[in-house]
C-alpha cells in the first residue's frame, strides 16, 4: 500500500499533517504502537526539516506487512555537509525558525534514531533525498 504527501514549505502550520495522517492509517491497520511511534517521528522530524529548509517536499509512504519504507524528496538548497548535519545539535535554522521553536539541530539524528535504515541522498542547489526503513517488529 502506497500513501503519498505534499509537504508546502514555509507553512508551519501544516507542518506534521502527513505524518499524523500515516499514523492513523497504521492504526486502522493494525501497526503496534512501538513501530507507529517511530514512523511518527522520524516522519514529523522530516517534514519539519522539508519545511524549513526546503521550500516543502513530497512524501511517499510504502506500507508493508514486515516494513514501512519512506522517501522523502525535496528540491531545496541540498545539504552541504551530511556528517555535521547528523550531529545532534547542529542546525543551519534561522534565528526565525528557532524563534517558532523549531531548528533544534534534531531532526536527523532523529530520523536516525527511529529508523532501521536510513540513506540520504544530497546535490547542492538540486535537492536531497532522504530514504528511511523501519522494520515492523
Amino acid at each position: 500500500m502506497t500513501f503519498n504527501y505534499d509537504v508546502p514549505g514555509d507553512d508551519f502550520t501544516r507542518a506534521g499533517e502527513a505524518s499524523g495522517d500515516l499514523k492513523k492509517k497504521l492504526k486502522k491497520l493494525g501497526f503496534p504502537s512501538s513501530v507507529i511511534r517511530r514512523v511518527s517521528i522520524a516522519l514529523y522530524e522530516g517534514e519539519i526539516n522539508m519545511v524549513i529548509h526546503a521550500n516543502g517536499g513530497h512524501i511517499t509512504a510504502d506500507v508493508n506487512t514486515d516494513e514501512i519504507n519512506l522517501t522523502l524528496a525535496d528540491v531545496g538548497p541540498g545539504i552541504p555537509d551530511i556528517e555535521k548535519a547528523m550531529q545532534d545539535g547542529y542546525s543551519t535554522a534561522s534565528d526565525q525558525v528557532r524563534n517558532l521553536g523549531f531548528g533544534a539541530g534534531m531532526g536527523l539524528p532523529n530520523m536516525k534514531r527511529n529508523s532501521d535504515e536510513i540513506s540520504i541522498e544530497t546535490e547542492l542547489g538540486v535537492g536531497t533525498t532522504v530514504r528511511m526503513k523501519i522494520l515492523n517488529q
